[in-house]
């Protein structure tokens, strides 16, 4: 910067200001504004003073200001286009160029400062600036005499925060407008100094390039948001979504009932498509379309629900054949500040309320874990399907989480609906002793619901609904619909040991009681299941987006039966260990390649079986 330019400031109470950050437009350049600083620091030791000059030179300024044109660039606010072009549809962006996407993301981080700004009355508003500080004068002068200068809502100034010539050049700007609009309404100049007027006209002459670079910059955004506008999806839905592709099967053992499993591969896929809807800003409508192929292992070649894909069809589940479905319904809003409620419509599940408390290894089959068991606590399978969710944060360290979702709420008849048929209620405590660690306490009550991982004996319903897949023990008692109740209680912790590796897990165990005797066939009795697993997730392995995870734990094993049902049901006999690693490379943005594999000591809790081994190779689509 010129020398002529520090002598400037060193001489005017007004340039002073503007460099502390003057005006609300100031705000609106940083979002375009470069890697190049402002070059020139005023020494605070060093008081302004204002130079004397004729009346001339007040028309000199009035006429620079008319050869820039600064009126049109405040009419043409870039924070218009961005508060428009946040509303668009988000895969509409990849169709500008690459500069445009980077103005409008950093428009959109600088709006948020922008937003809370306010005009200043008077200098005593700001809490932060004291009669004693150096630059007390100078932003009185500019508050009083000129008006052009505005705070935040907390009643600071931030006078020691960085700026951009982009920056000083739009503050400056509002600045040269003020001045006009005084000069205009009095043609003898009113109040505006003299040589207040000689160093803005030099100010002009310096930051010229700046000026009209920055209407240039504005003009261009106009026209792009003009065109998104034209091609928006909706004003107030924003699209987005994943399609997964996995590439799985089992490279040999025993299934269930002890016969050799079939080494076949299997190509399938998952497709969801999100319609995120928002009508006041703080709200959310989703609306999710899934289709899906591939069976599950339990219902084709385990025939245990160990092991089980997280991207694949629920347990037993023989292949959804891609027909295309309303899966996730919800519409989430705040009640005050710290709640918030989620009315779920359909397959709601606890992770749209609470916290799953596995970072980086909980992705919803997505990323991250590539098994059921992996991704979360089994406890959490307990409540699924239609009700509501609330969340209440007490602080940042202490969070309540509420909900009770049921299962065939749709249907009217008997022993179903919201309250009569299947359903599971849950209360969650999450808290943090510090910023590392993470920790959550679940209870969950269920009635006539499974954990959808772990042993047969396990998830006693749902074996009992098909009539083939089972060990030869529970073969006689499919299919006939045996009521039960459950309470199960969480513990699920995360700790960040450092930036590059997260130290996880969980321990799970659900009381479980069957309800009828159906005819005798099964007595009233009470099974004990419990689970654990220990997890390692290295974020930004090789490169950044990258993550390294292991899992390693024990899938939901039946350690203990009442004796009215030992004779019947009985126990697991053994204890199967789940070791499962996946390495999720990001290939871009938007895609990722994650190889996984899952080895299954004693598949079912039953070391008569021979370990499995199941590999996946899935490959996820975002946008």
């Amino acid at each position: 910067m010129s020398k002529i330019f520090l002598n400037t400031l060193r001489i005017s109470p007004v340039i002073l200001g503007v460099i502390l950050g003057i005006a609300h437009s100031a705000s609106a350049s940083d979002a375009l504004s470069t890697d190049t600083e402002a070059g020139g620091i005023v020494n605070p030791t060093n008081p302004p003073s204002n130079p004397v000059a004729e009346n001339s030179d007040r028309q000199g300024a009035i006429s620079q200001l008319s050869d820039i044109n600064t009126t049109s660039i405040l009419q043409n606010n870039p924070i218009k286009a961005e508060e428009s072009a946040a509303q668009t549809d988000r895969s509409k962006l990849d169709q500008l160029a690459d500069q445009s996407s980077s103005i409008l993301g950093q428009i959109d981080q600088y709006s948020q400062d922008t937003d809370s700004m306010s005009q200043v009355t008077n200098v005593s508003q700001l809490r932060d600036v004291s009669p004693g500080d150096w630059a007390y004068e100078a932003l009185r002068s500019l508050v009083e005499r000129y008006g052009c200068i505005a705070g935040y809502p907390d009643g600071t100034f931030r006078g020691n925060r960085a700026m951009t010539r982009y920056e000083f050049a739009a503050g400056l700007n509002a600045c040269l407008n003020q001045l006009e609009r005084l000069i205009g309404n009095n043609t003898s100049g009113g109040n505006v100094d003299n040589g207040d007027l000689v160093s803005l006209r030099r100010l002009v002459q310096e930051f010229q390039a700046e000026l009209q670079t920055l209407g240039g910059r504005v003009d261009n955004l106009e026209g792009r948001t003009s065109f998104l506008e034209d091609h928006q999806f909706s004003a107030t839905t924003k699209l987005n979504g994943a399609a997964i592709f996995a590439l799985a099967g089992v490279a040999g053992g025993e299934n269930a009932q002890g016969g050799d499993i079939d080494k076949v591969t299997a190509f399938g896929d998952r497709v969801r498509l999100n319609f995120d809807t928002s009508f006041t800003g703080k709200d959310l409508l989703r609306t999710r379309l899934q289709a899906s192929n591939l069976a599950a292992f339990s219902g084709t070649s385990t025939f245990t629900p160990e092991g089980d894909l997280r991207f694949a069809d629920g347990t037993f589940g023989t292949g959804g054949g891609n027909n295309v479905e309303i899966d996730a319904l919800l519409y989430q809003f705040p009640l005050g500040e710290k709640t918030t409620i989620v009315l779920e419509a359909n397959a709601g599940a606890p992770d749209d309320f609470a916290n799953t408390v596995n970072p980086y290894i909980d992705g919803d089959g997505d990323s991250g874990a590539i098994s059921q068991f992996g991704t979360r606590n089994p406890i959490y399978k307990l409540v699924d399907g239609t009700g509501i969710g609330i969340k209440h944060e007490f602080s940042d360290a202490l969070e309540l989480s509420l909900g009770y979702l049921a299962s065939d709420a749709a249907n009217p008849g008997e022993d179903a609906g919201l309250f009569n048929g299947a359903y599971g209620a849950m209360a969650q405590l999450t808290f943090k002793p510090f910023d590392k660690l993470t920790l959550g306490l679940t209870y969950v009550h269920a009635y006539n619901s499974d954990l959808g991982a772990g042993s047969n004996r396990a998830n006693l319903r749902s074996a009992l609904a098909d009539n083939s897949n089972l060990p030869t023990a529970l073969q006689p008692f499919s299919g006939l619909g045996l009521p039960t109740s459950s309470n199960a209680y969480g513990l699920q912790g995360s700790f960040q040991v450092s930036p590059k590796l997260v130290l996880g897990g969980w321990v799970g165990y659900t009381a479980t009681r069957t309800l009828s005797t159906l005819g005798g066939t099964i007595d009233r009795g009470d099974l004990k299941v419990w689970n654990w697993a220990v997890t390692l997730a290295a974020p930004d392995l090789g490169k950044e987006g990258n993550v390294a995870g292991l899992i390693i734990g024990m899938e939901p094993k039946v350690t203990d039966v009442s004796n009215a049902l030992k004779a019947q049901i009985g126990d697991d006999p053994d204890t199967s260990l789940h070791i499962e690693a996946f390495y999720q490379y990001q290939l871009t943005d938007n895609i990722s390649i994650t190889p996984g594999i899952i080895w299954l000591t004693a598949p079912d809790h039953n070391s008569d079986n021979k370990d499995v081994v199941i590999g996946a190779i899935r490959t996820t689509f975002s946008f």
